[in-house]
């Protein structure tokens, strides 16, 4: 799989691919949702690739795009729904089939960086003018921005977190954890009667162990990128936060997490089997879904910390943004269509269908009444506040260094994945495995970029 990724990217990055812009201003939007170009009424038909694959938010887009048409007769807009990781191999294999897309959404800041080194999707500047550059995150942004453009609009947001069972740990009499010392312990001491306190997760096939083994490196003040932008898996930093993670497997995790990706390990905090997870507020949907039983019973704190006295800190935070493609005939529709999804009525109805899963990307919406009165926001407005402060003050994995490709690939790769899995199932022993990682996250930076 890994060396199937690695082609795909390789192919994105050095095939020339004809480009088929469409020209014109930008389309100016009634209240109703019908738009006009350059030349006339809006006509023609796109094709939207989006991964919001739920049925409430993928109902909502449905219902939005249905509105566009509605206003704008000469419009189609077929859309098509993958997982985020299928969304990945499809627009890489893409590139050397042409089956891409018109607009699309991309997993965070990291795979716009990745399309756009792969030269297939346009700057968006007008489009984010057009809506309201002020009204957008500098750092979310920033994430999205190379060589001066910007090339995603950031769609919501979200950070990740602690979760905790509240009742699990007034029951056995412990407190929230602050320090990852502290929640080694509770964690173990949870692990009982078929409950886990934690699940670790290695599958090469999702980006879970880069998520965890990042957690702590820049808990400790490290990164998993050197300033060079070269990988950075062997400081004492990601030595430590390799063994604690093999601890958290070893005492107090299932032991078939070794192969489960997000979807698998998020499901037994879903259905309660664990007492402590590390997600965003899409970890209340999820239980509301599973177990409505215990939906009173969860809470979220900041990150744990290596010393008690160490600063709060954020180390992973997405911005989910929308893209247009270059290969597009119709650029001004998906402009078109993509401003009438920022109006008020529009997102607030899209943020509403997984509330505190996704915060808004656009200031004023965060304080806008109809966004708060809703009774998730409401029932959980302290475990919002704690997202929320997160996604302010931190960056997607690696882009504590800017905007990179690199950073990206930290997570898209299965590298370190595979590393943990080396070192569980082979024996290996730490410190080969990490350097042998690096080594090897190295040489495929080596080979994309240069």
């Amino acid at each position: 799989m890994k060396k199937q990724k690695l082609l795909q990217t390789l192919l994105a990055s050095t095939i020339v691919i004809s480009l088929l812009a469409g020209c014109g201003g930008a389309p100016s939007s009634s209240s109703d949702g019908s738009s006009e170009a350059a030349g006339g009424e809006l006509e023609g038909d796109i094709t939207f690739w989006h991964s919001f694959t739920q049925g409430a938010r993928m109902d909502a887009i449905q219902e939005a795009a249905d509105k566009f048409m509605e206003a704008n007769p000469g419009v189609t807009i077929s859309i098509e729904t993958f997982s985020w990781g299928d969304f990945n191999t499809r627009w890489n294999a893409g590139i050397t089939t042409g089956d891409l897309p018109d607009m699309s959404t991309a997993q965070g800041t990291g795979e716009v960086i990745e399309m756009e080194n792969a030269g297939v999707i346009r700057p968006v500047d007008d489009m984010i003018d057009n809506i309201g550059r002020d009204r957008f995150s500098q750092n979310a942004l920033a994430d999205m921005t190379a060589d001066d453009a910007t090339y995603g609009v950031p769609y919501y947001s979200h950070a990740q977190v602690m979760w905790y069972r509240t009742d699990l740990l007034e029951n056995a009499g412990l407190e929230v954890p602050q320090t990852w010392d502290e929640f080694y312990d509770a964690a173990v001491a949870l692990t009982e009667n078929g409950t886990y306190g934690a699940a670790f997760s290695c599958s090469p096939n999702d980006l879970l162990s880069a998520r965890y083994l990042n957690f702590y490196v820049v808990g400790a003040g490290g990164s998993l990128l050197n300033d060079d932008l070269t990988a950075n898996i062997t400081s004492q930093e990601a030595i430590d936060g390799i063994n604690f993670w093999l601890d958290v497997y070893e005492n107090c995790s299932p032991e078939e997490t070794i192969n489960y990706t997000v979807n698998d390990h998020a499901t037994l905090f879903y259905q309660g089997t664990t007492a402590f997870d590390f997600n965003s507020g899409f970890m209340i949907s999820g239980v509301e879904s599973n177990t409505p039983e215990i939906a009173d019973d969860i809470s979220c704190a900041a990150l744990p910390r290596v010393n008690a006295d160490d600063p709060i800190y954020s180390a992973e935070v997405s911005h989910i943004p929308l893209v247009v493609w270059e290969n597009s005939e119709h650029p001004e529709i998906c402009e078109a269509f993509i401003e009438f999804l920022y109006e008020d009525e529009n997102y607030i109805d899209f943020i509403h269908s997984v509330p505190v899963g996704m915060l808004p990307s656009l200031s004023d919406i965060a304080e806008n009444e109809d966004y708060l009165n809703n009774e998730t926001i409401q029932q959980f407005g302290e475990e919002l506040d704690v997202i929320q402060t997160a996604v302010e003050n931190g960056h997607a994995i690696g882009f504590e260094h800017g905007a990179s490709v690199q950073a990206s690939y930290l997570t898209s790769q299965g590298v370190i994945e595979e590393m943990f899995q080396d070192i569980i199932t082979n024996g290996t022993d730490v410190e080969t495995a990490a350097q042998n990682a690096e080594d090897e996250l190295n040489e495929i930076f080596e080979t994309m970029i240069n």
